[in-house]
């Protein structure tokens, strides 16, 4: 079992110790690929942690962008936390329905406006059910609660900056696609796309990083993961994937080992494989 951190990662042992404290705030933060043929608002209604409020990666997103799901400015980040009761004092803990996969990309939006009072809770709803722990379909009161969020800009990078990247070589770029999407051997889920990878990237999918029951690797694992797809963990990372989700998975790992420098790319391959002037890898 991963040791509980409050900044990073949380076992269901230590949330069902916490439920009802009253500086706690827990959110669903599911989301799945159109394959997956799941609707994540249908199931947390159906039935979530209790308490949970849901987070909607694609509605608190910035509409302003063609891109899936890019990070919301600031001022919509604070209304829609307000609106849900999430506030200052808060500690948070985020899960999402299949173990450790949306929930990071939440994790990693909290920690870009500011906030460091978050966890991913190690496993997931899957695993939370499958212990069976208690679970309530009755949406919480929500009541409004002031927020201050400053956003961290260094975690985020744009496409001029991974370009540079790719380019200079100053910054690893890891991506977090399953590896033959990664080669270009298979086809991208969104349409328009074309395969491949950003140059002089390097390929970690995100599931390297997980045990078979969907909880995050220990420490002395996720650094043979890291080290094994050449990531040399004494320089900077960019991570990427297909739209800014599961390379926060990459993000939480590194966390999990103290990295100092790490940022998301977070237009990715949404946005790199759109563009025909954009160089790609195969």
């Amino acid at each position: 079992m991963a040791q509980d951190d409050p900044a990073t990662l949380v076992s269901t042992e230590w949330l069902a110790a916490h439920l009802q404290d009253p500086d706690l705030r827990i959110l669903d933060g599911s989301w799945y690929l159109p394959a997956m043929n799941r609707d994540a608002r249908a199931e947390y209604e159906a039935g979530h942690i209790p308490g949970a409020r849901f987070f909607d990666i694609d509605e608190i997103s910035d509409h302003r962008s063609e891109l899936p799901h890019m990070a919301p400015p600031p001022e919509k980040f604070i209304s829609r936390m307000r609106a849900m009761g999430v506030g200052d004092g808060h500690r948070i803990v985020v899960y999402d329905g299949i173990g450790i996969f949306s929930a990071a990309r939440v994790w990693w939006l909290f920690r870009l406006m500011g906030k460091t009072e978050v966890a991913v809770l190690d496993g997931g709803f899957a695993k939370w059910q499958a212990e069976g722990r208690e679970v309530e379909d009755i949406a919480p009161v929500l009541r409004d609660r002031h927020i201050t969020v400053q956003r961290q800009a260094h975690l985020v990078k744009d496409v001029t900056q991974v370009a540079a990247a790719a380019k200079l070589g100053d910054w690893q770029i890891v991506d977090a696609r399953a590896p033959e999407r990664f080669a270009g051997t298979a086809p991208e889920p969104r349409a328009g796309l074309r395969a491949g990878h950003i140059p002089n990237s390097l390929n970690l999918p995100f599931a390297e990083l997980l045990t078979a029951e969907g909880t995050m690797k220990p420490p002395e694992q996720l650094r043979a993961a890291f080290e094994s797809a050449g990531v040399d963990l004494d320089r900077p990372v960019i991570t990427s994937c297909g739209s800014g989700v599961t390379a926060a998975v990459i993000n939480l790992a590194l966390e999990r080992l103290g990295h100092p420098r790490h940022a998301l790319y977070d237009g990715s391959w949404s946005e790199w494989g759109m563009y025909g002037d954009l160089k790609a890898g195969s």
